[in-house]
């Protein structure tokens, strides 16, 4: 049994997700126990940690959490230098830095999503040991080959579409599911194959009414009078996404601060034109097909309750492979998952990076290949 004395911090930050507090677990229970270190836990996220509020992580702390939702030390989506703080945004990076020194840490362990890879980027910049772990029921987390949190919200997911199949067939009916990702489609794509959608959009492949339309009545066609549409809340019509890349592009070629805030601010407008688009959809496929047309949006459900056996594995594989490797000192990494292991990815790689559904998929070929139609 290896010996350290090394302080360690924790927090989880961003959305929260099923596996976070099995990932919390296994970083403590190894911490703990097989190196001696002391892991200090820092509430709601990195505001938690801007303000100090900390705990000490005991065995005790760990007991009985590898089956609970959520995170038990809260969280938030504050950014380290631009935290509202008295209603002003702040850099709260010399302030967290502080923070740090002041509890003796060795390293700061943060769970989260890209945006928390972005955080840990920051703040190892500025000199902090940080060690980043990947969370998100989106799976975009570059260089990663799973995030503890996915494999939950497609079973939910799935669940969800399997049920819809049954009210969508004794009704005549098209039910549309819109399912989270708003950049990403692999929680869209995984669960609409498993669970046999007929359709599935996701925002990497934009599609058109007319496509989804054809596709409806040729279902028609062949005496099936009901169809269920799975899309990712972040796709969107040929038009829609033009029109985002454009917002997209002047917000790029923007060379002044006022230039840029302006270009943000427009597109955030186009994004806000087009948020509703899953009702729009449904509206146009009912006008197209004549079938009645109803839309679920599973929402935040997918993202609560009990963590399936495969992110229970995942969260504690990648926290007990991060307090070796803080054993070890290493800092400034994503703990990644690698087959059936895990492998260190330098943070500069990682953070502003996402991992996008390519469209030479195996998922994509599958889907294509057993008749789905994905609206291109």
């Amino acid at each position: 049994m290896s010996k350290s004395s090394k302080r360690v911090g924790v927090l989880t930050a961003g959305g929260d997700s099923p596996g976070l507090n099995a990932a919390i677990r296994g970083l403590g229970k190894a911490a703990l126990g097989r190196h001696g270190m002391e892991l200090i836990g820092f509430r709601d996220g990195v505001r938690g940690l801007a303000e100090n509020r900390s705990i000490d992580m005991t065995p005790a702390s760990l007991s009985g959490i590898l089956t609970v939702g959520g995170t038990i030390l809260g969280t938030s989506r504050d950014k380290v230098h631009k935290m509202t703080v008295d209603g002003e945004r702040k850099d709260m990076i010399p302030t967290i830095a502080k923070t740090y020194e002041k509890n003796k840490l060795d390293c700061l362990v943060m769970l989260g999503g890209g945006g928390t890879a972005k955080n840990a980027m920051r703040l190892s910049k500025a000199g902090l040991n940080v060690v980043h772990l990947p969370k998100t029921i989106d799976k975009d987390v570059a260089h990663t080959d799973n995030s503890f949190g996915f494999s939950t919200a497609m079973e939910i997911a799935t669940e969800a579409v399997d049920r819809l199949h049954s009210t969508a067939h004794s009704h005549h009916r098209i039910i549309v599911v819109e399912i989270m990702g708003n950049k990403a489609g692999w929680l869209t794509l995984g669960a609409g194959m498993a669970g046999g959608a007929d359709i599935i959009l996701i925002p990497e492949i934009p599609y058109t009414v007319e496509s989804v339309a054809e596709t409806i009545k040729a279902r028609q066609d062949r005496g099936t009078n009901f169809s269920v549409v799975a899309v990712a809340e972040g796709a969107h019509d040929v038009l829609a996404h033009a029109e985002i890349d454009a917002a997209k592009t002047l917000k790029k070629a923007a060379d002044s601060r006022e230039a840029k805030d302006a270009a943000k601010a427009h597109l955030s407008n186009v994004r806000d034109e087009h948020r509703e688009h899953t009702f729009r959809l449904a509206r146009e496929l009912e006008a197209a097909t004549g079938l009645d047309t109803r839309v679920t949006i599973l929402g935040y459900v997918q993202r609560g309750g009990t963590p399936c056996a495969e992110d229970r594995l995942l969260g504690t594989r990648i926290g007990s492979a991060a307090a070796e490797l803080i054993a070890d000192g290493e800092h400034g990494i994503m703990v990644a998952s690698r087959g059936e292991g895990t492998a260190t990815v330098p943070l500069k790689d990682v953070a502003g990076v996402q991992a996008l559904v390519p469209l030479e998929h195996s998922w994509i070929k599958a889907a294509r290949d057993v008749g789905t139609g994905l609206g291109d």
